[in-house]
């Protein structure tokens, strides 16, 4: 499985931006999985933001994000799929690095949770 994110960019506060992640697996792949978006802002931990399930696309996004995040899957390419962050009134605090990451869906809200992890967008929120 591969992933590229992209969509980031330097915006002003109470902007919207749409992220994008790219995820190929190989012809006739089987292998289900959830995508999950995180984010790292420049010196802490890389943290959850949203995920959804590849089977019913079932999601959920992290408590402090939810009202203004969501993410949405289009699988109708069976070997490339798209997934989505909507990310609305952004703020200061959104900056950071937005990584997109493909894992089994146990341990959807946690970093360990995902085995494959694409390179990464940057938000830069201006006020």
């Amino acid at each position: 499985v591969q992933l590229q994110a992209s969509g980031g960019g330097s915006v002003q506060a109470g902007d919207s931006l749409k992220l994008s992640c790219v995820v190929s697996r190989r012809p006739r792949s089987n292998f289900e999985y959830a995508i999950g978006w995180f984010r790292q802002a420049q010196g802490k931990d890389r943290e959850f933001l949203c995920a959804i399930r590849d089977n019913g696309g079932r999601s959920t996004c992290a408590e402090a994000v939810k009202d203004r995040f969501t993410i949405s899957r289009d699988n109708s390419d069976k070997d490339k799929n798209m997934v989505y962050l909507q990310v609305n009134s952004l703020k200061g605090e959104d900056t950071g690095v937005y990584y997109c990451a493909a894992g089994p869906g146990w341990r959807i809200a946690e970093v360990p949770g995902y085995n494959y992890w694409g390179q990464g967008t940057q938000v830069t929120v201006s006020s």
